[in-house]
């Protein structure tokens, strides 16, 4: 993610940045743990004094994050999760999303393995990790499955391994255990290597499971992971992305992959990078249409007030008073034999 958003500042800095001002970074690590977010965040406000937030990682950590940022009246932009807590109903004046939310991740790919796969909705089981990440994605499921006709969440099988860990061996007793009717698709809410693990202990019990995860998996990490594994545990796999084929040759793609190889030689290029990069190029523009007298109530109207803004998604990034996510968007990918991610249709 901070290499996406480096990338992006980089390349606006080149050409003279915004205004006569230079874009920069400063970065601090909370380790993924909401316990150490605060301190961070304090930092950053107090002795950073930080213009505003992008690319904020993570669902516990922005739960302790994002009230710092809106006591403070912060700008809370483009952060890497598709949580709920980021999208309230009307949303927070601070905060701004760019991607696609879980929910609309999850509907996504339920719709798939209903519709596409003709899989029974009490087929489909949720792996998810314990906390509000999962919580969020578990919650997508539960509400996509409701909007299908007969739909019953209550026959929603959920396995749960605890944050920063690859404990995943009481999910894989909760699946083993006998059932009226067998689970046929696993739907993960995870990081990449406790999917990796979960994928590692569960493919060779069910050969022709489907497994799906939201984006915030890290795809280009899963890869590795399961191709260390063996070809046959990354065959299949499904991800759902919130920006268009790592591997495509789009204008913006093409774009990104050269701030990339020009900046960061060396780098591969990867969908979580790629998201950090048109994040923080949504950023940039606001920030230039703000005008040189910046401050942070002129660049949320600015926000506010940005339409149709084609940065070669395919789909424009639109925001409004009541509407603070730019892309609904929802792309489809799964794993081949040789670890490239294949564009597939959801719908």
């Amino acid at each position: 993610m901070k290499l996406g958003i480096e990338a992006a500042f980089n390349v606006a800095n080149a050409s003279g940045g915004v205004h006569g001002r230079q874009l920069r970074l400063i970065a601090a690590d909370d380790g993924y743990e909401p316990t150490r977010t605060a301190e961070t965040m304090k930092r950053l406000y107090e002795r950073d004094q930080v213009f505003g937030l992008v690319g904020n990682v993570g669902t516990p950590t922005a739960a302790v994050a994002l009230p710092y940022a809106l006591e403070h009246k912060m700008l809370f932009f483009g952060a890497f999760t598709g949580a709920g807590l980021l999208r309230s109903d009307p949303p927070d004046r601070y905060v701004f999303n760019y991607r696609a939310s879980y929910a609309e991740e999850t509907e996504a790919i339920v719709h798939y393995l209903v519709k596409v796969r003709r899989l029974k909705p009490e087929e489909i089981a949720v792996f998810a990790q314990q906390d509000s990440y999962g919580d969020a994605g578990y919650a997508g499921v539960a509400k996509a499955i409701r909007s299908l006709p007969g739909g019953d969440e209550s026959t929603i099988l959920r396995l749960n391994y605890t944050r920063n860990t690859v404990d995943v061996d009481e999910a894989v007793a909760q699946l083993r255990k006998k059932r009226r009717i067998p689970i046929k698709a696993v739907i993960m809410v995870p990081t990449y290597r406790a999917a990796a693990k979960f994928i590692e202990k569960t493919r060779d019990l069910y050969p022709d499971m489907i497994y799906t995860s939201v984006s915030f998996v890290g795809s280009t990490a899963l890869a590795g992971e399961l191709m260390l594994l063996g070809k046959r545990y990354a065959t299949g796999v499904i991800v759902t992305q919130v920006v268009p084929a790592v591997d495509g040759h789009s204008s913006l793609v093409l774009d990104y992959k050269s701030a990339l190889a020009k900046y960061f030689p060396g780098e591969a290029p990867d969908y979580v990078s790629l998201e950090g990069y048109v994040t923080a190029n949504v950023l940039i523009e606001a920030l230039k249409r703000s005008g040189r007298q910046l401050d942070t109530e002129r660049l949320v109207e600015t926000l506010e007030n940005l339409r149709d803004f084609d940065i070669g998604l395919g789909t424009p990034v639109t925001f409004g008073r009541s509407e603070h996510q730019g892309v609904h968007k929802v792309w489809g990918s799964q794993l081949d034999a040789t670890g490239h991610y294949q564009p597939i249709d959801l719908q």
